[in-house]
């Protein structure tokens, strides 16, 4: 879409800045990398009321144009780069109403680059509620640039917000908040006539962010090293002396402005929640009861729907068979790709309901209570309290979770984060364990309130982040690092979720699943059709001579036959060999040939195990009798000793694979991307292929 005018959107963490980027464009969004990093750049389309399109690009949040992550980075990097591709017509400052004081320093950093700004004056509700009375107009005139007041979750303000930014200024018309000169006089004028640089703001922030800056030539920042050196210039201190000089102005500003009540405001509602909510022993129970009601509600409210959408897909099966004229094309459709699918699909409504629940736990402000609880627990296992919001977001992926490391500043840190990251059970693990569990796990309640399905998910959910806190624990020993970690967060209030965007959340990020999953699992289901429909040489010749001679069509019935037929082709097809290739090495863990296929396809996605087990039971299966995926698993016989394939010990040992095995390609992938090394996810793969299988031998030896 070609856009008339570009807008970027600036503000502190937690000011409803992605709020407000939502609202403004919609659906109309998408996600990439900002240029030459790794860090995320959302950029969605607007429609201006005079007819013109606005590209509106949201900047990571930051405290302050001095950055302390690579996020925090891009800010400057966009803002002050005029040849940028994202360099802004215009910057929309989102400032929080209800915390004027600690916003405003980074918007008057921001005025002070001369770039045309609007200040959207955001939670303007809550900040009425409060009893806080803001002068808009005199606010607006002693900044100079227009003052808009919103409500971004109520969508208040919106449409005016718009109307600003279509009739806004071209020529910055801000008022400076300080004497920027005055900081350090001598060295802004030499390297504002060195480098022809008219802002004298824009000249220190080169004197502080050189070094760091990319659209710098080599000898353009040896020239400010050396003008620094020139004239004594201390970046900390002058650091020091701006945020002081912005405090001072920033009080003035507001003392005319603002009034806030005068009686001193009782406990506010959010530290009274705290004090239960972070209590440090409460507040861990109460944190590991949400869990379990979360895990419960998977099994129990998904129920219905996965029954309809596994009985759509037995009937899809059967019409398919039933219409179409018989074939390797009908078998390969039916049997491969809808079998396939089916494995998937029917755990739709399990991954909304995950979703879901983190999307509502992120909105009302819990999420960020859980990383300051664990902040403590975390540093006695070599991490910091940032490295739980990686983990808790693993429960989800762990692909965006690596990618929101760079949050940490610390290498050692953020190097044993990524590292751990993938142990936690992300949601491509639950198709494998709801299914495992719902064959050998009883679908009752004890003491009327717990189901034990729901319980042994939610003991899967636990042992994973015990695992992860265990094995990062000992890279703290393995990995050296002088640098000292530190962890600030703010916390924000609690609010009400918006179920909108609860709703949102859940669409987008199943519909992400179901076609990231969808990619490999038609792919890996084509494959694995014809690897288990044909074999090598004539064995399928000598099969069909062997069960055609009278000893078998006189004494067998024919069902019998047809079953026993399919048997035999599967274990001797391409597949068959592949499986059978590898058992002698999973015997130990209680799994057999057919299990063996599911490991290795699941090495692309693990969730694919599921489409394979449909895929491989669907080709062995009977054409007259097409049954769900649980049912076919459930009634699998070993040929060999006729009891089930799928006992508990078997289940159990399975799950404790998947639960520290590193089955996702994506992850290597990610792993590789932000480490820039291919010797970190090998490492990876190592310790987590060996633990795997150390905890499914372990687990299958103490429960058969």
């Amino acid at each position: 879409m070609k856009a008339d005018i570009r807008v970027a959107l600036v503000g502190n963490p937690n000011t409803g800045k992605s709020t407000l980027f939502n609202v403004l464009t919609g659906l109309n969004q998408k996600i990439g990398n900002f240029p030459g990093v790794t860090v995320d750049k959302k950029v969605g389309y607007s429609k201006l009321p005079d007819g013109r399109v606005a590209e509106v690009v949201d900047l990571p949040g930051t405290y302050s144009l001095y950055p302390k992550s690579q996020d925090e980075s891009i800010v400057f990097s966009v803002l002050a780069d005029r040849a940028n591709a994202l360099s802004p017509d215009l910057v929309v400052v989102i400032l929080d109403a209800t915390s004027l004081k600690r916003n405003l320093l980074l918007y008057s950093q921001v005025a002070d680059l001369k770039i045309p700004v609007i200040v959207a004056l955001n939670m303007m509700d809550l900040a009425k509620k409060s009893g806080i009375d803001i002068n808009i107009n005199l606010l607006a005139q002693n900044l100079g640039v227009p003052v808009v007041p919103i409500a971004a979750r109520k969508q208040e303000g919106i449409d005016e917000l718009k109307q600003a930014i279509a009739i806004a200024n071209k020529v910055a018309m801000q008022v400076d908040s300080i004497d920027v000169r005055s900081i350090a006089p001598q060295l802004i004028e030499s390297i504002s006539n060195e480098l022809n640089i008219g802002n004298p703001y824009f000249a220190l922030q080169l004197a502080h962010q050189h070094e760091t800056l990319k659209f710098l030539s080599t000898e353009q920042s040896d020239r400010i090293e050396a003008l620094e050196k020139e004239h004594g210039f201390h970046s900390q201190k002058a650091q020091g002396a701006e945020t002081i000089a912005r405090y001072s102005a920033i009080n003035d500003l507001l003392y005319d402005t603002v009034k806030t009540p005068s009686t001193a405001q009782d406990e506010t509602i959010s530290n009274k929640i705290d004090k239960v909510l972070t209590h440090k022993v409460f507040g861990f129970i109460i944190f590991f009861a949400i869990l379990m009601f979360m895990f419960q509600a998977i099994f129990t409210w998904a129920s219905y729907p996965m029954d309809l959408i596994s009985q759509a897909f037995v009937w899809l099966e059967n019409t398919l068979h039933k219409t179409l004229p018989a074939g390797p094309l009908v078998n390969l459709l039916a049997d491969g790709i809808v079998a396939g699918l089916s494995g998937v699909m029917v755990f739709i409504p399990q991954i909304a309901i995950l979703f879901a629940f983190i999307s509502i736990l992120e909105d009302t402000g819990y999420m960020s209570r859980v990383t300051f609880m664990m902040d403590k627990l975390m540093r006695k296992v070599g991490l910091n309290g940032k490295s739980v919001v990686p983990l808790i977001g693993g429960f989800a992926c762990a692909v965006p979770s690596i990618m929101s490391t760079r949050t940490i500043e610390n290498w050692k840190d953020r190097m044993i984060t990524i590292m751990v990251t993938p142990l936690v059970t992300c949601s491509a693990r639950l198709p494998v364990y709801t299914l495992l569990i719902a064959l050998v796990v009883p679908n009752k309640n004890i003491w009327w309130v717990f189901n034990l399905q729901g319980l042994a998910l939610t003991g899967m959910y636990v042992l994973s982040l015990v695992s992860a806190v265990i094995v990062a624990w000992v890279f703290k020993y393995i990995l050296k690092s002088r640098e000292r970690g530190y962890f600030i967060m703010e916390l924000p209030v609690y609010r009400t979720p918006r179920w909108k965007n609860v709703a949102f959340s859940m669409y987008e990020r199943s519909k992400a699943f179901v076609l990231q999953a969808g990619k490999v699992i038609i792919a890996v289901s084509i494959v694995l059709w014809v690897l288990a429909s044909y074999g090598p040489g004539n064995r399928f010749a000598q099969i069909d001579a062997k069960y055609s001679q009278p000893q078998y069509t006189k004494t067998v019935p024919h069902d019998q036959l047809d079953r026993d037929i399919a048997t035999a082709k599967l274990e001797n097809s391409y597949a068959g060999v592949l499986g059978h290739s590898i058992e002698p090495v999973i015997r130990p863990l209680g799994f057999d040939w057919k299990i063996g296929i599911a490991l290795i396809t699941s090495f692309a996605a693990r969730e694919v195990f599921v489409g394979t087990m449909a895929t491989i039971y669907s080709v062995n299966g009977d054409a007259d009798n097409i049954q769900s995926v649980q049912e076919k698993m459930h009634q699998a016989k070993n040929t060999q000793t006729g009891q089930p394939v799928f006992t508990f010990a078997v289940a159990f040992s399975l799950m404790m694979f998947y639960a520290f095995a590193m089955q996702c390609a994506s992850t290597v992938a990610v792993v590789y991307r932000e480490t820039k090394n291919w010797r970190w996810p090998a490492i990876q793969f190592a310790y987590m292929t060996v633990l795997a299988y150390a905890a499914s031998f372990v687990a299958y030896h103490l429960l058969k």
